[in-house]
């Protein structure tokens, strides 16, 4: 964690200066699409009374802070290039971009946020998660947005929030499959082209199947 929010001095009041830091994690369980909770910490460094913050957090998957088995780095082909390969140039999938408002506070306060999480396969982000089996998910936080706060006499100022306030945080995959499982059961999407729909529709009738999961067993029986 670290903070590049600057402590200069307005009169007699201090320029509030953030730490943030990703706290915990818990998977939103009665939301319309996947969703992760997690606990934000903040703490202002000066005295100075803060009266909101509007705060944009961009979350990342720092793909080499973890290890890798030579099973799951076989499933992860599709993301960091074939086994075996050179090392990937990527550093860093993201993962998601939401803002929070946090309401007024001294010293210190704790804050919910609430990030979406796609389940769309054509993203790297949730191909990465889906073929990782144990373990966790190191993600990393930067942090923006508006600090609003008093200034000598009283008048309200707004101060911007650099993006190196940061913070890492380690998600359990547990808390990701609960935030998926609680949305899309023992399910994955996939998208296709529609025409590549319409034959797969009439080949679905034609073979009497009476689901999609037979419909694919079937083609993939035909190998």
């Amino acid at each position: 964690m670290s903070s590049g929010a600057h402590a200069a001095r307005d009169g007699a009041v201090a320029v509030p200066a953030l730490d943030i830091t990703v706290v915990d994690a818990a998977a939103v369980t009665h939301a319309a699409a996947p969703t992760l909770r997690f606990g934000l910490e903040l703490t202002c460094r000066s005295a100075t009374p803060v009266r909101a913050v509007l705060l944009t957090a961009q979350v990342q998957i720092v793909i080499a802070r973890r290890p890798y088995d030579a099973q799951t780095r076989e499933r992860l082909t599709e993301v960091l290039g074939a086994p075996g390969s050179s090392t990937s140039p990527i550093r860093a999938l993201a993962f998601a971009q939401t803002t929070v408002t946090v309401p007024p506070f001294t010293g210190h306060t704790r804050v919910a946020l609430d990030v979406p999480c796609t389940y769309d396969f054509e993203v790297a982000a949730p191909k990465y998660v889906h073929a990782l089996q144990d373990g966790d998910v190191p993600l990393e936080f930067l942090f923006s947005g508006t600090v609003f706060h008093a200034v000598a006499g009283g008048a309200l100022r707004a101060t911007r929030i650099p993006w190196e306030v940061e913070s890492d945080f380690r998600l359990p995959l547990a808390t990701w499959r609960e935030a998926v499982d609680a949305c899309f059961p023992h399910s994955a999407w996939i998208r296709v082209d529609r025409d590549a729909f319409d034959r797969l529709a009439r080949f679905k009738a034609a073979g009497a199947l009476p689901t999609w999961e037979a419909v694919v067993d079937a083609l993939l029986e035909e190998r």
